[in-house]
């Protein structure tokens, strides 16, 4: 693996909690990590789950674009307004003190983003979109849980997602379809009016969004496509993000003296 150039872009990462032996510890799976360095040519910076501590707009003075990873937890249920979740559903309300100003602050600095499962629904809660705790309960709805019982197998292609026409994903990757891995409990119910549908399951659940009108690169998808960076979507995406987060030629070009 090359070594980064000094100069790399710098992408955040905000941590989950994790306790390990009753202590708190601000972690971020590893799979983030290597997606920002191989995907991106890109230096990760781990944010830390610290809530209002952190000044959000000073922080985002200081990293060239922010990757919102997935997580085994869910957001709080009262940031939507919804029913009580499961019983044994796993929360991480200081990742959601975090990440939920952090992309509103974000996009009102137009940073460029891209959110992964958990993070894709912190997008859509974060400007006031609405979630489904438990989609496979739902009428009508596909198990979109994960199966199998080694990484290969969770993270298999598991069903297609149709591209919406003229969205920002159709424009990068060229193909009306593609399929996809599915990991997931919780989706988009009611999406926020500020963000549209990029991609869609054959549930009609929500696959990927966007920020309307943004002036650079801000997106979420449910999927996964930090597991396979060779993969065409995921290689499109990743390729659109890179791009967003370095300057033009013509800001890195300084015109000769006369």
């Amino acid at each position: 693996m090359a070594k980064l150039s000094v100069s790399a872009p710098v992408i955040g990462i905000p941590a989950c909690i994790k306790e390990i032996e009753l202590t708190p510890f601000h972690a971020v799976n590893q799979k983030y990590i290597m997606a920002v360095i191989q995907g991106l040519d890109a230096t990760p910076v781990v944010i830390p789950a610290m809530g209002d501590v952190l000044n959000f707009d000073g922080l985002l003075a200081k990293v060239d674009g922010l990757l919102f990873p997935g997580s085994i937890s869910n957001i709080q249920p009262h940031h939507y307004k919804g029913n009580a979740d499961r019983p044994d559903s796993p929360q991480d309300p200081a990742r959601d003190a975090t990440t939920l100003p952090l992309l509103r602050a974000a996009i009102n600095q137009a940073k460029p983003f891209l959110c992964i499962c958990r993070g894709m629904q912190e997008l859509n809660v974060s400007l006031g979109g609405s979630l489904y705790q438990q989609i496979h309960q739902v009428s009508g709805k596909m198990d979109h849980r994960e199966v199998g019982t080694t990484t290969k197998e969770k993270y298999m292609p598991r069903h297609p997602i149709h591209i919406q026409d003229h969205s920002i994903l159709s424009k990068i990757y060229g193909q009306p379809t593609a399929k996809v891995n599915s990991l997931h409990w919780q989706g988009i119910n009611q999406l926020a009016t500020s963000l549209q549908i990029e991609a869609t399951a054959p549930d009609g659940i929500i696959e990927a969004v966007s920020v309307k009108n943004a002036a650079t690169f801000m997106m979420g998808v449910q999927w996964h496509p930090e597991y396979d960076l060779d993969d065409p979507l995921s290689k499109a995406i990743f390729q659109a993000f890179k791009k967003a987060i370095r300057p033009t030629d013509s800001k890195m070009t300084k015109p000769k003296a006369a």
